[in-house]
């Protein structure tokens, strides 16, 4: 069940007992009291603040009803420390430099910007050194898909969206900006974003519903000289294939001989399938709710069916747990509780399983102890999770430290090894097979590597990250 923690103010008669009764009840309604913090006191009363975590979020407001109800209490106020934390937003806007006095202003808006505008004018490549471009990227939604929330809306979504933003500038100093679109129509979504684009540096789509998110993707990359990236598709791909190259390190297995199981064929499930494939996986079979995907059979959109035409080259047909007897690995980013031990028990010898439904896995990782050799899956309560914040701001860093005009399928392979290789041969174990977000080697591993595909690849408009001072020389010869 999802837990919260609350700051719950009281004032107390000052009489011995008043506290031990609240803290009883918080107890009793399975609560967990951290700190316990005087706001003020007197000879009459004490007022208290007390912050504590409920396991179980539906035992919120029978809590407070049985705390109101005790003698010598006064609720003054119950907070959602979550909500606190979000007041005025998670982001905004710092200057790079300082306005003190005429000159600045005279320098950095008229009338020297003019000069600069018109340099700009007159070569449009000036545009990544004078201005926020070459580091700046757009988080674009429609609020269709938000977590696993489902469709609540461009508002609902723009907090979100500003924990993106936050998280970029945190592990690779990116600025990015929510872009929250009132609009469903894929082709006006494409329209809006093609029109804002001159302003960033890359485009990274988040939340949109499937298969809004295949068509809006595919037509921006193929109109726009920018990076495109879809995190919730790209970015998980990028983590799970890391971790699986790191799983079957562990249990001695190959990816092209392994016979993988994969549920769930919306976004995170099709990208999922294509990188496993560009990376050499030879025997995949897709799953979603209506059963096995095979080649030729009526599927929703254009996406799954060439998830099956790529797949299950031997049409095998059935349900998820028929499927998954034999199988090495299993993949789920589909639902929660679908999955039970006696059918892990089915797969092959030192199965590896990523159970990704978040908050509550496919399985859950207590029912797979001695049954699946590793477990991966999307929380952060529990060994090998599975986070899109290991790819997506390293991948955006080499982006845009080489101004790709693209990302590619090689710069997603090279992003996933880079980030599998951020976990050593003597690091590696069953509980150890992707590294921590907070790892420092991370972003740098991500954004080297896909700098270097980049480069190879004939989309890098640099070779290599240009610091401040060599821009400025270049903005400056004109080069």
């Amino acid at each position: 069940m999802a837990s919260l923690t609350l700051v719950m103010r009281l004032q107390l008669q000052n009489k011995p007992g008043t506290l031990g009764r609240v803290l009883t009840v918080i107890g009793d309604h399975g609560g967990d009291v951290g700190a316990i913090d005087i706001v003020e006191a007197n000879s009459e009363t004490i007022t208290r603040d007390i912050t504590f975590s409920l396991q179980d979020a539906r035992e919120q407001e029978s809590m407070i009803q049985a705390v109101a109800q005790l003698d010598d209490v006064r609720i003054v106020a119950v907070s959602d420390r979550v909500f606190l934390a979000h007041l005025g937003g998670k982001i905004g806007i710092a200057l790079r430099r300082q306005v003190q006095n005429r000159e600045d202003l005279s320098t950095l808006y008229t009338p020297g910007v003019g000069r600069v505008a018109e340099a700009i004018a007159q070569e449009r490549s000036k545009v990544y050194n004078l201005t926020m471009k070459r580091n700046s990227v757009a988080i674009v939604t429609d609020g269709s898909a938000v977590l696993g929330l489902g469709d609540l809306g461009p508002e609902a979504a723009l907090p979100v969206m500003e924990g993106k933003a936050m998280l970029f500038k945190r592990f690779a100093n990116i600025d990015a900006f929510p872009l929250c679109l009132d609009e469903r129509d894929p082709e006006k979504i494409v329209d809006i974003v093609r029109a804002i684009s001159p302003e960033f540096g890359g485009i990274n789509l988040e939340d949109i519903a499937a298969p809004r998110c295949f068509q809006v993707e595919e037509r921006l990359r193929e109109i726009l000289d920018i990076p495109v990236f879809h995190d919730d598709q790209h970015g998980t791909a990028i983590v799970v294939l890391a971790g699986l190259m790191n799983g079957l390190r562990v249990v001695g297995k190959r990816l092209p001989e392994v016979r993988i199981v994969i549920n769930g064929m919306g976004a995170a499930g099709v990208a999922i399938t294509k990188i496993l494939l560009e990376a050499g996986a030879q025997q995949i079979i897709c799953c979603d709710k209506a059963g096995v995907l095979v080649a030729g059979d009526a599927l929703p959109n254009d996406a799954q069916r060439w998830i099956a035409a790529h797949t299950n080259p031997e049409r095998v047909r059935g349900t998820l747990p028929e499927v998954l007897r034999g199988a090495d690995v299993f993949i789920g980013v589909s639902a929660a509780n679908l999955l039970h031990r006696e059918q892990i028990e089915t797969m092959a010898q030192d199965a590896i399983v990523f159970a990704l439904a978040n908050p509550v896995p496919e399985i859950a990782p207590e029912e797979m102890l001695r049954v699946a050799r590793v477990i991966a899956t999307g929380r952060s309560d529990y060994p090998n999770q599975i986070n899109n914040v290991l790819a997506f701001p390293g991948v955006f860093r080499g982006a845009l430290d080489c101004r790709a005009r693209a990302i590619t399928a090689e710069m997603e392979l090279a992003a996933a090894r880079a980030l599998a290789d951020v976990v050593g041969p003597d690091e590696l174990s069953e509980e150890y097979i992707i590294p921590s977000v907070f790892n420092s080697k991370v972003v740098e591993a991500v954004a080297q590597g896909v700098r270097e595909a980049a480069v190879a690849g004939g989309v890098a408009r640099k070779g290599q990250q240009e610091s401040e001072e060599e821009a400025a020389q270049e903005a400056w010869a004109g080069r």
